[in-house]
């Protein structure tokens, strides 16, 4: 009802805007900042000169980028695998995500099964970029486990 009356119903703008901010990605990086950038290290960065903004980008978010990359996987992975949204906000077919495309050819497959490999093939092309992101970022997560 919010988006019908901000007349982004049908635009891409419907679908993104409310995927951006995740409570939980919050929640974590929250509790991982909390747990994995020590106060000695905050306090050594002051005491070396360093004003709040430099010791944030500096020294903190540096630290931080096995959480960010986690948080930034888990809302990745979420957006693209999102089904029940652009279903409800989007009319256009032009519009559909993956998901929602691979939908609808799975419902014209019922008709007509010469569609099946159709299918298929676009559910295995469907995971590729998942996959790519998973390995580019892996080495992040494995310095975060062996820094720990």
């Amino acid at each position: 009802l919010m988006a019908s009356q901000a007349g982004v119903v049908n635009t891409f703008w419907a679908v993104f805007v409310p995927v951006l901010f995740n409570p939980f990605g919050v929640y974590l990086g929250r509790i991982f900042s909390q747990g994995y950038v020590p106060d000695e290290v905050l306090e050594a960065s002051r005491m070396d000169g360093a004003g709040e903004l430099q010791t944030y980008l500096r020294v903190s978010l540096r630290m931080l980028g096995p959480g960010l990359v986690t948080v930034f996987l888990f809302q990745l992975t979420a957006i693209w695998n999102n089904f029940f949204l652009p279903m409800v906000m989007l009319s256009d077919q032009n519009l559909y995500p993956v998901s929602l495309g691979l939908y609808t050819w799975n419902s014209s497959a019922t008709v007509t099964p010469d569609y099946y490999p159709v299918v298929v093939t676009g559910s295995l092309l469907a995971i590729v970029p998942l996959i790519a992101a998973f390995v580019l970022l892996q080495r992040y997560w494995r310095s975060g486990l062996t820094a720990g």
